[in-house]
C-alpha cells in the first residue's frame, strides 16, 4: 500500500516535497515512480527511480528543478520540486513496479494522490 502526501498551495517559484510512504517489507525491490494528472489531461510520468536508488529518470519538463529519492530504510520516497510553475499544477501519484519505466502501465501499486497547486 502506498501514501502519498506533501502537497498543497503554492506560489510559482516556490518549493515543496512530496512523500511516498509504503507498507510491507518489499519496498526496496520495487522500482518508484512519480505521475501527475493535471486538470483535463491524462497521467503522466514525472520521475522514476531505481530500486537501489542509485539511477533516476526524469521528464523532460522538471530536469533540473525536480528530484526524487527512497529511503528504503524508512520505506519513503521523496519529490523534491523547486522552481514550482502554474504547469506543474496536478494531482501527483506515487506508484511501484518491477520495471524501471516512464509507462504508467508497468507500474502494479498507486498511491491515492496528493495535489499540488500552483499560483501565478
Amino acid at each position: 500500500q502506498l501514501q502519498a502526501y506533501g502537497g498543497g498551495l503554492v506560489q510559482a517559484g516556490g518549493s515543496l516535497t512530496l512523500s511516498c510512504a509504503a507498507s510491507g517489507r518489499s519496498f526496496s525491490s520495487y522500482h518508484m515512480g512519480w505521475f501527475r494528472q493535471a486538470p483535463g489531461k491524462e497521467r503522466s510520468f514525472v520521475a522514476v527511480i531505481i530500486d537501489t536508488g542509485t539511477s533516476t529518470s526524469y521528464t523532460d519538463s522538471v530536469k533540473g528543478r525536480f528530484t526524487i529519492s527512497r529511503d528504503n530504510a524508512k520505506n519513503t520516497m521523496y519529490l523534491q520540486m523547486n522552481g514550482l510553475q502554474p504547469e506543474d499544477t496536478a494531482i501527483y501519484y506515487c506508484a511501484a513496479g518491477r520495471l524501471f519505466d516512464t509507462r504508467s502501465v508497468s507500474y502494479a501499486y498507486w498511491g491515492q494522490g496528493t495535489k499540488v497547486t500552483v499560483s501565478s
